[in-house]
C-alpha cells in the first residue's frame, strides 16, 4: 500500500507585493524530509510529495498523511527552524512509521509523538 506524506510549501513564506520571497519553512522542511527519507526503513512505503497550499496559513508549517482506506491527517505548528529541525524530521517519520502500521491509520494522541500532539489541524474519514 502507498502511503503519501504530503508537505505543504507554501507554508511560513515571506511574502511581498503578493509575490513569495525567499524560500519557505515548508520549503526547507521538504527539502529535509526528502534526504531523512532516503535513509529510512519504511521509505518504499511513502511517497513524499510537495504541495503549494494546504490552506492552513496560520498553522505553518503543515503537513499530511494520506492512504486509500485509512484516515488522513493533517499535522500544523511544525517547527521549521535550524535549531529545531531534527526533531521535527524525527517525530514525523516516526508517527509516519505508526500510521502506516495501523490498518485504519487511527492515531491516539498519546501514541503521537511530541510535536505532532498538539498540531492535529484534522482528521478526515476514509474515502
Amino acid at each position: 500500500m502507498t502511503h503519501r506524506l504530503l508537505v505543504c510549501t507554501t507554508c511560513a513564506s515571506n511574502w511581498e507585493n503578493g509575490k513569495k520571497v525567499g524560500v519557505s519553512g515548508g520549503e526547507t522542511l521538504l527539502k529535509e524530509l526528502s534526504q531523512s527519507h532516503q535513509d529510512w526503513a519504511k521509505r518504499s512505503q511513502f511517497e513524499i510529495r510537495a504541495v503549494s497550499c494546504m490552506s492552513a496559513c496560520s498553522h505553518a508549517c503543515v503537513v499530511t498523511f494520506a492512504s486509500e482506506g485509512k484516515y488522513s491527517y493533517l499535522f500544523g505548528n511544525l517547527p521549521s527552524d535550524t535549531e529545531n529541525m531534527p526533531i521535527t524530521i524525527s517525530a514525523i517519520l516516526s508517527c509516519a512509521e505508526k500510521y502506516s502500521d495501523r490498518h485504519d491509520g487511527m492515531l491516539a494522541w498519546k501514541d503521537r509523538p511530541e510535536p505532532l500532539k498538539s498540531g492535529v489541524i484534522a482528521r478526515l474519514p476514509p474515502l
